[in-house]
């Protein structure tokens, strides 16, 4: 806290435009251009909010024009809208290829507002046509069941990132430029956002930005100066502190702050093209040279007002530039005869009348203000990825077989077989495919990879990392030790149609439940939009696994992420165990081929028995369940016991309790089940690869005791499981929960001899 006045009223965002640029870049007659168009997108964003009727105010504004339940957020829109508006000028003056990611939350009515502007809105839903009836349906179906969300969701034209869960803007943007040399992502921070976990560590991807074969994010952090209820942190500091922030995150800050329109005008407009100039300088500098170095990339500090050009006092309450404009602005306006002529007065402020004119629409000279085509933000086709997406060159995962003579006669690493055509894969695709990871790579045995891609690397080197550190400006496996930034970045570069997969340790996954949460949801809802095209599939690969933590101890222990991803739409996700490594090489191949699903892969890193040949594997994989014959006694009749198995270590012990319990009664007809696909489990009527009851029948019958030696928490085959004929047989070892006392072999093993 300080006593200086002085420093206390610089970063208050009000008044004539401070920046750090210095310019005048726009002419009168452009800044009046610029001040219509931004009233045209203040105008709609409130219009999304508050009405379902009178769009364009041609008759005085009545309680019944107001929507019954008012939704939205105003406050983060005019900062974002700004940004945007002024970025077009650049796209259209250096025919740039941009692309806007919103992440304040609920920052959709500033990316529809610009859609609509620019005529991608009308283009993908025709029925919103830029007229006032268009413009009715627009505003109506705005946070209305089968409309589209307060937030940028994959009904928004031009989103990958909807900004309902905080913390991933920028790591997601960088996962857009990544392999993309031309793509600038103009990102907007905000301020509420900048204080999560994930933010603060994905300032530091540009470490591992190559400005030769790389694009660039511009980040613009938006202070407004608070939350839903509260300050933002940022906005309270020094602007000495701010500046010293950024300056040690490796970025080159640039203020512009204020809430003079007309001077901030120029201000932004300058400071952004600046931004621009810098970001081709580096560029033009590395690919001249082919040599790649780390730059101070541009950041933008935009201070406003939160809710600007909101009236700044409503009785007695502060507005503009304060909470209470955070979401609806005005609450009553429906019930409040007083608060609705304010609400009127405010929206008249912003001349729709005049600026939409008859027809409305905006002006023929207001559109040019817009890039056109695919050039415009909101139709750009990598915010559509999969449009660009290319198959991977895959080479044949036969080629790695493990030769196995013999079930269970041959002790082998699946996962450093499995390094092997993973290399292949990136050597084959050098342009589309990367591995994510936080600092595992190497130590789940994939270190075979780094022959043919090295770690991603733009720091400082010292001289010992020749020495096994496998650094590279130019490398393909993405390393930096927070779960968020890594499922962030892969995000990003999987939605604009690239090819890639994280691995990771199987009990620090569940840093990233959420991240992968939001993702389905993602992928589902994206389902349901026609225009959308599929995107490669997000795969996940865990291992580390809980049954082989020698050196850890019980903080190591924790298999639960499979339980967080059998909670998601079934359209979206697949969970698969496979047993040995040749089973492993048949699912991963099958999983990079696959497209719009969220892959969970359990395998373990340490040596095994292998039991199946490719053929075998390729079999078992293919039907993700089945009756392992070379295991079983009960040579096609009625079992006495059934033995399930379903992950590589669960199956090893399956197998041991097998040839346990035939030495010591040889007679007992045992029937070897061996699960790959999770989701067998589950009825068919409930998952596209549920088996119907007459083949779980025949797999397990309807009358004999089964014993279900499980990777995970038991209750999560219950819970699959609970419609199946002879449920109440079932038996489950796994990982019990602490409390939960686990019985013995021997109170559930029937013995009928």
């Amino acid at each position: 806290m300080t006593d200086n006045k002085a420093e206390i009223e610089a970063i208050r965002p009000f008044g004539l435009a401070r920046s750090t640029v210095q310019g005048e870049p726009l002419t009168k007659e452009e800044i009046q251009k610029y001040n219509d168009f931004f009233k045209a997108s203040l105008y709609l964003s409130l219009g999304m909010i508050y009405l379902r009727e009178n769009p364009l105010l041609r008759e005085p504004l009545k309680a019944e024009h107001i929507k019954a339940r008012q939704l939205g957020h105003f406050g983060s829109a005019p900062g974002q809208i700004f940004t945007y508006m002024h970025f077009n000028r650049l796209i259209k003056k250096y025919d740039l290829d941009a692309l806007f990611i919103s992440g304040p939350g609920h920052g959709a009515p500033a990316v529809l507002s610009q859609a609509y502007l620019e005529g991608t809105y009308s283009e993908v839903y025709p029925e919103k046509t830029e007229d006032p009836e268009g413009m009715q349906v627009f505003f109506k179906q705005f946070s209305f069941p089968g409309g589209i969300g307060s937030h940028a969701t994959p009904e928004t034209p031009g989103s990958i990132h909807e900004g309902g869960e905080l913390g991933y803007s920028v790591s997601h943007a960088f996962g857009t430029v990544f392999d993309h040399p031309n793509l600038i992502s103009l990102t907007m921070v905000g301020d509420g956002e900048a204080e999560t976990g994930p933010l603060a560590t994905a300032w530091h991807s540009t470490k591992f930005l190559n400005p030769i074969c790389d694009g660039a994010v511009l980040p613009v952090l938006h202070l407004n100066g608070y939350k839903i209820n509260n300050p933002t942190l940022l906005a309270r500091i020094t602007h000495k502190e701010l500046e010293q922030l950024f300056l040690g995150y490796g970025w080159q800050p640039y203020f512009v702050e204020g809430d003079d329109i007309d001077t901030m005008h120029q201000a932004m407009a300058a400071t952004l093209e600046h931004c621009v100039q810098e970001i081709k300088k580096f560029q033009k500098q590395a690919r001249d040279s082919g040599v790649p170095f780390r730059p101070r990339w541009p950041m933008i500090v935009l201070r406003t007002p939160k809710g600007w050009t909101a009236p700044r006092q409503i009785n007695g309450h502060y507005l503009e530039g304060f909470w209470r404009s955070h979401q609806v602005p005005i609450t009553d306006a429906k019930t409040n005869p007083a608060s609705l002529k304010t609400l009127e007065e405010w929206m008249r402020s912003y001349e729709p009348d005049r600026i939409f004119g008859k027809e409305g629409r905006i002006s023929a000279e207001l559109k040019e203000l817009c890039p056109t085509g695919l050039s415009r933000m909101s139709a750009n086709p990598v915010a559509n990825g999969g449009q660009l997406t290319k198959p991977l060159k895959m080479p044949d995962f036969r080629d790695y077989a493990i030769k196995v003579d013999k079930a269970g006669a041959v002790n082998e690493g699946a996962m450093q077989n499995f390094a092997k055509f993973l290399r292949d894969i990136v050597k084959n695709n050098p342009t589309n495919f990367r591995i994510w990871g936080p600092d595992e790579t190497e130590s789940n045995k994939l270190g075979a990879v780094y022959e043919a891609g090295k770690k991603a690397w733009l720091g400082e080197y010292f001289e010992e990392d020749a020495d096994g550190g496998n650094l590279s400006p130019f490398g393909r496996v993405m390393e930096m030790l927070s779960e968020h930034t890594c499922e962030g970045w892969l995000e990003g570069y999987l939605l604009t149609g690239r090819h890639g997969f994280l691995n990771s340790y199987e009990p620090f996954i569940h840093v990233i439940d959420s991240m992968v949460n939001q993702h389905c949801k993602w992928l589902e809802k994206c389902l349901e939009v026609e225009w959308r095209a599929k995107v490669p599939s997000l795969n996940i690969l865990l291992t580390a696994v809980v049954w082989r933590q020698d050196h850890n101890g019980f903080t190591h222990q924790d298999p639960g992420f499979l339980d967080v991803v059998a909670n998601k739409s079934p359209e979206v996700v697949r969970i698969y165990l496979p047993p040995d490594g040749n089973c492993l090489l048949s699912v991963m191949d099958h999983c990079f081929r696959s497209s719009n699903y969220v892959n969970v892969i359990v395998a373990d890193k340490q040596n095994h028995l292998q039991f199946l040949t490719m053929e075998q594997a390729v079999e078992h994989c293919t039907k993700g369940i089945g009756i392992w014959p070379q295991f079983s006694t009960d040579a096609g009749v009625e079992p006495d016991l059934v033995m399930a198995s379903c992950g590589d270590v669960s199956t090893h012990e399956s197998l041991a309790a097998i040839d346990l319990l035939l030495q010591h009664f040889p007679e007992l007809k045992i029937r070897c089940v061996n699960v790959v696909d999770m989701f067998k489990l589950i009825s068919h009527t409930d998952h596209p690869h549920g088996l119907t009851d007459a083949e779980w029948v025949a797999l397990f019958t309807d009358n004999t005791p089964i014993i279900f030696n499980f990777h995970s928490y038991p209750w999560l085959v219950h819970r699959l499981t609970y419609k199946r004929p002879g449920t109440m047989n079932i038996h489950v070892r796994g990982k019990a929960p602490p409390l939960v006392p686990l019985l013995t072999w021997g109170s559930l093993i029937p013995i009928h001899h």
